[in-house]
């Protein structure tokens, strides 16, 4: 997981366009009655659970907990407006975000690992947490931002049709590691607005040895893909707020080891080269990053600027940095 502090602050290299969905995607399941069978597709892969890549196969409906820490409730930590994004996901009234507790990957170094490790937070319905999406859209946020989803599908699906019913109108921003089950994505096709994948790694040893998934890079590669698919690059509003559309996040890490140029130049050729990229420079050692000595320090100013220098080689242009 990831969290942007306040102090934040990014650089827009390009416009956006203007051209803008007149309503969220999911609302054309819901009036259609697709959501609902979606509702109730999701739920088979619950039990055994084949909800993430890991495909742990526990019974979720029994309680059973896999890797990721979930049972039979959906645990939130915490739900409220955040400024601290993206401009087009923050916008001026702020991304209604909730975050999940609990997490199909195992990063050594999570900054917030206190939610994705040590699952804290209170278990919710999915009626609470239909109410949570309308609050948040009451409170003014520009869109629902689902972080750390990945593990808890089927329950986002079924909250959706709720909220959707009770007057849910916001784009829902899907907010994930980039570690996700095709099959959970393909339900999710016409459910998400905004996708905000991240790229963590671009090797599968690396990806094993800080984050315990041997197959991250062609996972992460096909559901980016994927995403892409779905939603195709950024549009925004007149006020350049984000309505739809694909950002992809990379966390630049010491020594090069969540492999920089090799990720954008995967987006560039593979995805699109209009793709917004959210360069993130904020790294620092926290959870078990001091077990590893190559993870025990932050990057330094020439280790970022390296990283930026690779956004220029393979031409994107559209997204930020850090200052």
């Amino acid at each position: 997981m990831r969290r942007y502090g306040h102090s934040t602050s990014f650089r827009l290299s390009r416009g956006f366009s203007c051209v803008v969905p007149t309503y969220p995607s999911y609302l054309n399941l819901f009036y259609t009655g697709e959501l609902q069978k979606r509702v109730e597709e999701s739920k088979k892969y619950l039990s055994p659970c084949t909800v993430c890549p890991r495909n742990c196969r526990t019974n979720r409906l029994e309680n059973q907990k896999g890797i990721c820490l979930a049972g039979r409730d959906v645990r939130v930590s915490s739900y409220n407006l955040h400024h601290g994004e993206e401009p087009p996901i923050s916008g001026t009234r702020g991304s209604g975000t909730i975050f999940f507790a609990g997490c199909s990957l195992k990063c050594r170094f999570c900054q917030n690992y206190p939610i994705s490790q040590l699952n804290h937070g209170n278990d919710y319905s999915t009626e609470e947490l239909a109410d949570m999406m309308i609050e948040l859209q009451g409170m003014g946020a520009h869109n629902i931002n689902l972080v750390t989803p990945t593990h808890v599908v089927p329950y986002i699906i079924e909250a959706v049709s709720i909220a959707a019913r009770n007057g849910l109108t916001v784009p829902l921003a899907y907010n994930s590691s980039g570690y996700d089950s095709m099959d959970m994505l393909r339900l999710l096709d016409g459910i998400i607005d905004i996708y905000m994948p991240d790229i963590k790694y671009t090797s599968d040893g690396y990806a094993f040895r800080y984050s315990t998934a041997k197959d991250y890079v062609a996972v992460n590669r096909q559901a980016l893909l994927e995403m892409h698919r779905q939603v195709g690059d950024l549009v925004s509003d007149e006020n350049g707020v984000a309505r739809r559309g694909l950002i992809v996040r990379h966390l630049v890490l010491p020594d090069d080891i969540a492999g920089t140029r090799a990720s954008m130049e995967f987006v560039a050729e593979h995805v699109s080269g209009e793709t917004f990229i959210s360069l993130m420079s904020q790294y620092f050692p926290a959870h078990r990053a001091h077990d590893f000595k190559e993870l025990s320090r932050g990057i330094t100013q020439e280790e970022y600027t390296s990283a930026i220098d690779c956004l220029g080689i393979y031409g994107l242009e559209n997204g930020w940095v850090q200052e």
